[in-house]
This record gives C-alpha cells, structure tokens and sequence, in this order.
C-alpha cells in the first residue's frame, strides 16, 4: 500500500497538473515568456508523476472488481479472476515502489541548472589547489552527464588553484543530483609545496545554488549598486586596461557578486545578475523552509556550506561521505581523478529517500 501522505501528494500533482494545462492553454498566458516556459517545464515534470498514479489507481479498481468475480459466478471465470488478480498486484506493487520514490525523491528545483561556487577554505595555497581539483571533478562528472558547463566567474592563484570560481551547470535533472555536493569537502595528503612529505588537511567549500529566472526573483534597478573596476589575475595584477569586471550590491540584502572573467563589461554584468539572481532565489528559499521547519539538519544535511559531508584520503585512495554508513567508502581514484561520482550520488540518493519514507 502507498502510505496515505504520498497518496495525497499524488492527488495535489493531478490537481496541479489541471491548473496548468488551464493556465497555459489561456492565449494571455503567452504574453509572460519567461512564466509560460517556466509552467510549461513543470507540466513536463508532473505528466509522468500523474500518468503513473493514474495507472496505479486503474489497477487498484480493477484488482477489486477481479475480487468481485473471483468470490462468485462460474468456476472457470473465478480461475481467471484469480490468475489476473496476481498479475494486476505484481504490477501494483511495481508502481507502489516508483510512486514512493517519486515523492520521496521530490525536489521542486529538479529541473533548474545550478550555479555552483567552489571556494578554498583553510590550508593556504593547498585548498586552493584543490578547489581546482574539485572544478575538474565536477566539470567531468557533468561530461559524463550530458551536462553542459559555463565558467561564469574565477580567482586563480599562482600554483593554479582556485580562491573561489563559479560555475554554471546546464542539463537534465542537474539541481536533483548536485544538490548533494553543497558543504565542506576535506582532503588528506601531501601537498606539491610540502618537502618532507607530510600529509595536510585542507578544505574547500561548496555553495549549490537552483538557477533562478526572472520570473522568480524581482530585482528592481533602485536596489542594485553597481561599481566596474579592472580585472586582476594571480597576485592581484591588472590584466586588462579597461574596467570591465563588474560588482553588483543588492542593497536590501547586502548581496555582493563580482565578475570579471569577461573583457567585456556588459557579459560580466550579465553574469553578475544571473549569479546575484540565484543568490537571492536561494535565500528566499531558505526562509521558506525555516518557516515551514522542513529543514533535517541532523540527517541527509542542512545544505549549509559550512558542514562537512566528504572526506577525500589520497594516502589510503578513499572517499568517505559523512552522511553515510562510516564503513561504506569509495574509490577515490574514479570519483576526484575520472568524475564518477554516480555510486555515490545514487547512495545518497537512497539514504535520502529511506530517511523520508521513515519520517512518514
């Protein structure tokens, strides 16, 4: 049986699906491009969710209308009632199993692309060296994936690392996978710049933000303050003569984006309102869940940067993810040097949807 709360989710799904399919097919719909693709998506993502239920609830009469002849009538027809009842419940039962993990699984922000801002936490030189190592990770991750990747923004260092670098992440059911990547990543080995071999722990933060359109966030020209100076590279020199980075300050919140990996200010800009957008967009967000106390900090993570969820040993070639079993560990080899992170997704995935089926 569905457990009666992922039934009533079920229900709010067909009933959503309605509403859309009135609002969009209203020509004034048309006029709101923004709002018309943004509907048009979440009918997309709803149709398959209903059509499912809406199997499962044809299997579900016509198992008890089989019950029906099976208990009465004609024996030949009793034998067939039974035969089909068995198939009609195997079939019940692979739905049940699809459905529950369709609203467990349930992320409202499935289908948006990410921003995600990588930032070298403590150890110096090294952790900038290995938020790089993190951009190469995930930009062949997404490679895999079919994703498509943007560098919008970056703060490179001597060595080649990263100060902080933000990345744009375009394709199918991004947000639903990365969202798993959000906090504190520590590696354990020993830095190019170590002589004496010794290992060191460094962090690296990871900040995964839902792509956010205009039509979710209000941004109004009176609250933004926008400054352009020059780009700078490696130990702060200018690598450009005109002032074409951009820093945007939201002044309600007191937001600041700055982007100059363009020579051109007007794409610098352009950059700096989709990154400011996001920033705002999971602000908002952040309140919402707060107000509806939705947020399990002490099981798959509060999604807060400043949380540890990964531990990457190079000495002993493992990775261990804190929000999972202490003994289940990955190759780590295959996940930071071949971006397959997909074993370890699909197992926080899994952990995720067991703590959800339990809280019902």
């Amino acid at each position: 049986m569905i457990p009666p709360l992922v039934e009533e989710k079920l229900r709010r799904f067909a009933e959503r699906q309605a509403e859309l399919e009135r609002l969009l097919a209203d020509p004034s719909s048309l006029e709101n491009g923004s709002l018309y693709a943004s509907r048009s998506r979440e009918l997309g993502i709803l149709g398959k969710k209903v059509a499912r239920y809406s199997e499962y609830s044809r299997v579900v009469q016509e198992i008890a209308e089989n019950e029906e002849l099976a208990g009465e009538g004609d024996p030949e027809i009793r034998q067939l009632a039974r035969e089909e009842i068995g198939k009609l419940q195997a079939r019940a039962g692979e739905l049940e199993v699809e459905l529950v993990g369709m609203v467990l699984d349930e992320d409202k922000d499935a289908s948006r692309n990410v921003i995600m801002e990588i930032r070298a936490g403590t150890g110096g030189l090294e952790a900038a060296l290995w938020a790089a190592d993190l951009l190469r990770m995930y930009t062949k991750y997404a490679g895999r994936r079919g994703w498509k990747t943007e560098l919008l923004d970056a703060s490179p260092t001597d060595l080649g690392g990263f100060k902080e670098v933000i990345l744009s992440i375009i394709g199918d059911s991004v947000h639903r996978d990365i969202r798993y990547e959000m906090g504190g990543h520590r590696v354990q080995r020993v830095p190019v710049t170590e002589a004496s071999g010794r290992i060191q722990t460094s962090m690296a933060t990871v900040a995964v933000l839902g792509e956010a359109e205009e039509v979710d966030v209000e941004i109004k020209d009176s609250d933004i303050k926008m400054d352009f100076y020059r780009s700078s590279g490696p130990g702060g020199q200018n690598v450009n003569k005109t002032s074409s980075a951009v820093r945007l300050t939201h002044i309600p919140t007191g937001l600041v984006v700055a982007i100059q990996e363009e020579s051109s200010q007007h794409k610098n800009r352009a950059k700096a309102m989709r990154v400011l957008r996001s920033r705002l967009y999971d602000l908002h967000e952040a309140e919402r869940k707060e107000k509806e106390q939705d947020i399990r900090r002490n099981q798959i993570g509060s999604g807060d940067r400043n949380q540890r969820v990964r531990t990457y040993n190079f000495p002993q070639s493992r990775v261990t993810d804190h929000r999972l079993n202490e003994n289940k560990n990955f190759n780590l080899e295959r996940i930071v040097i071949e971006g397959d992170l997909a074993a370890l997704i699909e197992a926080l995935r899994a952990y995720d949807r067991d703590l959800k089926l339990k809280a019902l």
